[in-house]
Parts: structure tokens; sequence; C-alpha cells
């Protein structure tokens, strides 16, 4: 035991930069592996929690104010109702800020099923009849909290009493009211309204079954909107879903490459360390002692790396700027974390160790008297001491006098066998994956700075009040001379076939003006009935482009024809785009209630949205449009730490090749300097060598990894419901400017190394090859 010590510490000693290397490298795939388990956790179980706490409905259904929901307690399945309570849908203002809500009558007891879970302040109270509950996520967008007061259109106003976290969809400025809740007499019976329901259901998993005849029982005319548990779960878990999503998978790439290249380390080593593995066995060392020393020195430097980072993110992840640093403070407060923060770096330990294993059996299969594998016969001088004959192309270059140093190099690099292929593959992994983070990067881009190839067109929306006429709106879009278009339009929910949920309708834009959809399939709405769909929607009614749908609206059917598929980030994909027209052929008496505004280029839309507020006299509540790109802001983050791991792993790799190398080259270097090569020379040989490598493996890498990112790219929009086409990899001059880096930057870490090896002396490059 004590001789093994002394010889691992040796090589320790030896070799302290591929030593670093790995650990560093084990601590980047184990932080990037935590930090998906957080933002999993974070995107879960948060909702999930309040789901519980709040004895959660598992449907909420909106009606008209003459349905009697009452009816639906007697439904099979349904365990409890929630309300029904009375609604009224108004506008609140408070500090400049304005936010649609839907006011919801409710007593001074909250309900049982569907319960606010209260986060600040306290519930309604008799004493302060105007008082309210506000939801979380309206109060942040309002800047409200409990005692200030807020303020209608018409002057009458509002007191907080509480803030309150809910299970239901969150609020979305321009798409879904916030809820407020107030007694009875604070909500209005004048302003337009309904009623709405909760259910909670004995079996969630027949949720799609209990709203189909939930609706029956009602009648499709008197549904207004449904909404489930599910369709709440999927926004609250929203684009941090994702992040986890592409930091597992990168993660487990990693790990791979990792393995690899520790795998390859090990290999590299055994073939250098031939003469000491033969000297160990003959004083005694057992084909088992050799492979523990080599399984124990790098499981030691895997748990170290691994260690490093679960206390990394246990002390530091809550310090993490952004939604990271968000996820892991919420998460390491979830039951489970623990058991996580154990079985991740476990895992990976015991993942790396396996690839050890190989490798390390290898060295121990190494005969005590090492043999010199005999030289293949060649013809003529053309001969290595270490690989025997040059190849046939070899020669004929040499025949042709190309450059002896790059020949030399070349077969070096590339007549080596299996070992070649194996480098390329190991060195071309992490820079694949290299490949694939850039095209997420670059894509993240294309949505912040060309959104009107990815579904958003318009910059604003605008949403004017019942005070404010069609004319008089459009005076104020012409009198801005920033904005070069103002496409009228609707959106309302629409019950899909089966009545099983609800989807949302818009329409936009005229047939003489059409609003400007991003076609990903198919070709633009432009005849009557005609209609694009999302790739959510798609998926929903089991549709393809060119089938004709049906939806409910209000209980008017509506029958469209589906020409096309959309590229659609809000709602999840489910919505079908139409022009205002072909809804008004249905119903005349629909109007606008808002207008999607286009900006001239450069414009900034912060700037037009504050003129037209004051402009409107506060008649008209501006937008901006919320881009994926605005929800994906901390992937930006997330991809440079990735490539940072991933470059780790190939320097790991690329170290590794560049000592195989000139390990290889010291029987070839007595014959070298025999043909009169300089060492200037010498060390242009392993140079080329490694270049070559290095180029092959970059070369492999750009042309696997670029239809690989755009599929991963595509597949990931197409299960979040955008839809496929979103994909966008890098420019041809980024992927040379890329490949060129990698070579550079191999040939600049071989270049000491390789002139230190070819100044050897010659005492020194015989005991080598002895």
């Amino acid at each position: 035991m004590r001789a093994m010590l002394r010889w691992a510490h040796a090589d320790l000693r030896t070799h302290r930069g591929e030593a670093l290397f790995l650990i560093a490298a084990t601590s980047g795939i184990v932080g990037a592996l935590l930090l998906a388990s957080a933002l999993f956790g974070y995107a879960t179980n948060p909702w999930q929690r309040v789901f519980t706490q709040s004895h959660g409905a598992h449907v909420w259904i909106h009606t008209g104010p003459a349905a009697d929901p009452r009816a639906l307690a007697g439904l099979d399945g349904v365990e409890r109702l929630s309300g029904p309570s009375r609604t009224a849908s108004d506008t609140l203002v408070s500090r400049g800020a304005r936010a649609g809500v839907e006011l919801r009558a409710t007593g001074t007891e909250p309900p049982a099923t569907g319960r606010p879970v209260l986060t600040a302040g306290r519930w309604l109270d008799d004493a302060v009849p105007d008082g309210a509950v506000l939801e979380s996520g309206l109060a942040r967008a309002l800047w409200a909290e409990p005692g200030d007061r807020l303020t209608f259109p018409n002057g009458r106003t509002l007191t907080v009493l509480g803030v309150a976290d809910t299970a239901e969809p969150r609020y979305r400025p321009g798409e879904r009211p916030g809820t407020v809740w107030a007694l009875p007499g604070a909500v209005p019976d004048e302003r337009p309204g309904g009623q709405v329901v909760g259910l909670r259901l004995t079996d969630p998993d027949d949720t799609d079954y209990a709203v189909q005849r939930a609706v029956t029982t009602l009648g499709a005319g008197a549904v207004t909107d449904v909404t489930t548990w599910q369709q709440a779960r999927a926004e609250a878990q929203g684009d941090t879903k994702l992040l986890g999503q592409v930091l597992g998978l990168f993660g487990i790439g990693a790990l791979i490459a990792a393995a690899l290249a520790v795998f390859g380390a090990i290999s590299t080593r055994v073939r250098g360390h031939l003469r000491d593995i033969s000297v160990l066995k003959a004083i005694g060392f057992t084909p088992g002692q050799v492979v523990r020393v080599f399984l124990v020195q790098h499981l030691a430097f895997a748990v170290l790396g691994a260690t490093l980072a679960t206390a990394a993110v246990r002390t530091l992840g809550d310090l993490l700027p952004g939604r990271l640093g968000d996820a892991v403070g919420v998460w390491q407060g979830l039951e489970g974390h623990t058991a996580t923060l154990l079985a991740v770096p476990v895992a990976a330990v015991l993942f790396i160790g396996a690839a050890t294993c190989l490798a390390a059996w290898r060295a121990g299969r190494v005969e005590p008297v090492p043999v010199v594998p005999a030289a293949a016969p060649g013809r003529g001088p053309a001969r290595t001491a270490s690989g025997g004959g040059l190849s046939r192309a070899a020669r004929h270059a040499l025949a042709l006098r190309l450059s002896p140093t790059f020949v030399l190099g070349w077969h070096r690099a590339f007549g080596r066998g299996r070992r070649a292929p194996a480098t390329i593959v190991r060195l071309a992994l992490p820079l694949l994956l290299i490949t694939v983070a850039l095209s997420a990067w670059t894509t993240i881009e294309r949505f912040d700075s060309r959104p009107e190839r990815l579904g958003h067109a318009a910059a604003l929306t605008a949403r004017p009040d019942a005070t404010l006429t069609d004319r008089e709106a459009a005076a104020l879009w012409e009198a801005d001379g920033r904005i070069t278009a103002a496409h009228p339009g609707l959106e309302v929910a629409a019950l899909v076939p089966g009545q099983t949920g609800t989807i949302a309708l818009r329409g936009l834009g005229t047939r003489d003006e059409p609003y400007p959809y991003t076609i990903a399939e198919g070709r633009p709405a432009h005849g009557p009935d005609e209609a694009v769909a999302g790739q959510g929607l798609l998926d929903l009614l089991d549709a393809r482009v060119g089938d004709w749908v049906r939806v409910t609206v209000g209980g008017h059917p509506q029958v469209l024809h589906l020409v096309g598929r959309s590229i659609e980030p809000e709602n999840g994909g489910r919505v079908i785009s139409t022009s205002l027209d072909t809804l008004r052929e249905n119903d005349p008496t629909l109007s606008p209630t808002l207008y999607q505004l286009r900006l001239e280029t450069g414009a900034d839309p912060r700037a037009v949205r504050a003129e037209l507020a004051d402009a409107s006299g506060g008649h008209l509540d501006v937008h901006e449009v919320t881009t994926p790109a605005d929800r994906l802001s901390a992937l930006r983050g997330v991809v440079v730490g990735l490539i940072a791991v991933l470059a780790l792993i190939g320097l790991t790799e690329l170290s590794t090749a560049i000592g195989g190398s000139i390990r290889d080259g010291e029987r070839d270097l007595l014959a070298l300097k025999a043909m009169g090569l300089s060492p200037r020379q010498i060390t242009a040989v392993t140079v080329t060598a490694i270049g070559c490598t290095a180029l092959a493996a970059a070369l492999a890498a750009t042309a696997l990894g670029v239809p690989f990112a755009r599929w991963l790219i595509d597949h990931e929009g197409r299960t979040t419901g955008i839809g496929a086409g979103i994909a966008q990899t890098l420019p041809a001059g980024h992927l040379v400017a890329m490949c060129a880096a990698a070579v550079v930057g191999a040939i600049a870490l071989t270049a000491l190394p390789a002139s230190r090896a070819a100044r050897r002396r010659l005492a020194d490059t015989l005991s080598a090859v002895g």
C-alpha cells in the first residue's frame, strides 16, 4: 500500500495540469447538473405547493351571468365546488401602471376549495367594505402592497388588504386579467362580467372528460372560458423548465464527454507508463493492485471535483444573479433537496468511475517485461521506430517532395490505427456540444433582434377603453410617425371540439392589410374562413395543415380552414389566428378590442408607449410585446457557463492528445535526428500532428453539430408548442472562426512541450526507448 501511494504521489506531481483539468471539468459538470435539478424543482414544486396548500380546483369555468354553475356539484367525479362567484371586468391604476382585472365577489372567510394563500397582509373584513386581496402577479405589476389605494377609471378606489398566491393561471399583461378578491358590495353589477366556478375532481386524470360533461350540463353558449390545472402548471413552469432541460441535456452530454476524456487520459498514461507498470509488476504488484492505483487516483479526482461543486452550489448558489439564484434558493427549501444534492454527485462519480475501470483494466494486463511490437516490413528507408513503415500515401507524398515535417506529422496523427479516430471522437464531442450551445445563443439573439421572424411583428399592444372610439384611436396612430402600421384585432376564448378545454381565437388585421404572421408551414390566410394555427393547437386537436376545424365562441360555431402553421410563442402555441374580417362574417357585431402596433426601425417602444398614454389622456392601455428573448435572458448566462465547462473538458482531452503524441514520438526521435531533421523540424512534426487532429475534430464537430443543433432546437420548439422553424444556426463565418480557434489553440498549447521534447538529451531519449 505504501508503494502504491508513493507511486501515485510521484505521478500526480508529474502531471499536475491533467489532474487540475479533470477536477475542474468534474466540478463544472456536477455544478451544471445540480443547477438543472434546482431549476426543475423550482419550475414544478412551487406551483404544486400552492395547489396543495390552497386545496386547489382542477378546473376553473367562467360562465355568463344567467348560467347555474351549482348544477355541476352533482356530476360524477366532482368532489367539491369553489364558488360560484360573481365576477366583473375592470381596470385598476396604481403609480402610473394599469392592469386589467377580474373582480371576484367572495366572503370574509376564504373558500375551502381554491383558497388563496396569503403571502402578505390579511383577508377581507367587513370593517373595510372597499378592501381587496390581489393576486401576487397582479400586485407586482401594479407595484401594490397592503395599505395602498388603487383607482378605477371612474374614480372609485379599492384598499389593498392582502396579497395572495393562487394555483390558477397567472396574470399576463394584455392577455389574462389579474384576480382581485373583494366583498360582494365592491363588485359592481353594471360592469361586464359573469360567474366563475372551480371544480375539484376525485381523479385529476379525468380532467378532459369532466370539462366535457360540465360544458354539456351548462350549455356551450353559457361557457366563456375554461382553464385546467395542467395549463396553470405549465404556465407556472414556463421557461424555467426549459432552462432546466437545457442544463440537464448539456450536463449529461458534458458528463459523457468527461468520461471519455478520463478514459482517454488513462489509456494514454498507460501507454506512456508501460515501463513503470512493468517495474511495478516485476517488484511484486499484482494486476489488481495496478488497476486500483489508476482507479483510485482518478476516482479521487472525480470525488474532489464533485465535492467542490456541491459545496459551491450549496453555499453560493442562491447568490447567482437572476432566475438561477431564485431557483436555487427555493429549491433548497423543498423536500427531497438533500437527497438530490447527494445523488447527483454520486451518480456523476460512479459514471466517471465506470469509464475509468476499462482503461485501468488494460493497465493491469501489461506484461512484467514490455514487448516492443515488431516493426512492420516497409519498402525502402521511409520507416519510423515506433510505427513501422510509412503508409503508401505518406511515401507517395514524400516522393512528390512535400515537406517532410508535414508528411511525418500527418502520419503520426492518422497512422496510429484505432487510436487516431478515438482521439478525434473524444476531442470532437465537446466541440460539438459547444456548437449546439452557440446555436442556442444565436437563436435567442434572433428572438431579440428579429422578433418579426419569430411571431412578433408588433412591438406594442394598445387596448383602448370603452370611451375611446376607433376613429379617435386611428388619429393617435396617424399622429405618431414612428408607428408604421396599426392592426386592429381581438382575442376570444373558444371551446375546442369535444368541449374539453378552451384555446385562443385571434383575429388580427384585415384582408386588405393582413397581419404579417410568421408562417413555418403552408401559407398565410387570405380567403374567407382561412386561418393559421400554432403547433400547440395542432397537437391538441391532432390536426394538420389543410384540415378544417370547428370551434365554439359564445355559443356560435366557427368553422375554419387551417392553411398554415404559424410560429406562436404565446399560450403554448394553442392559438388559431385569422383576420378580423373572417370573425366578423360570423358575428358582425364584433369590434376590435386591441391594436398591434408596428414601429419603424430604431424607434424606442418605451418612448412611443409613454407618449401614446399621455396623448390618450389615460384612455389607452399600452404594453410592450414580450418576446421569448425577454423570458430566456437567463439562458445566455447558462450558455456561457456551459461553454466554459466544455472548453475545460476539451482542454483536458487536448492535453492528453499532446502528451500521447509526444510519447509516441520518443521512439521516432532518434530516427528523425539520424535523418538530419533539426529540433525545430522535429517540433514541427508534433505540432502538425496535433494540428491535423484538432482540425479533423473541429470539422467533424461542425459537420455533425450544425444539423444536430437545428434538430434539437426545433424539437424543443415543437414540444413547447411554439413549433419547429425557430432554430438559427451559427453563420458560416463564425463556424470557420470556431474551427480556426480550435486549431490555433491546439497548436499554441503544443509548441512548448513539443519543443522541449525535441531538445531532449540523447541519454534521455535512449532511456525512454529502452
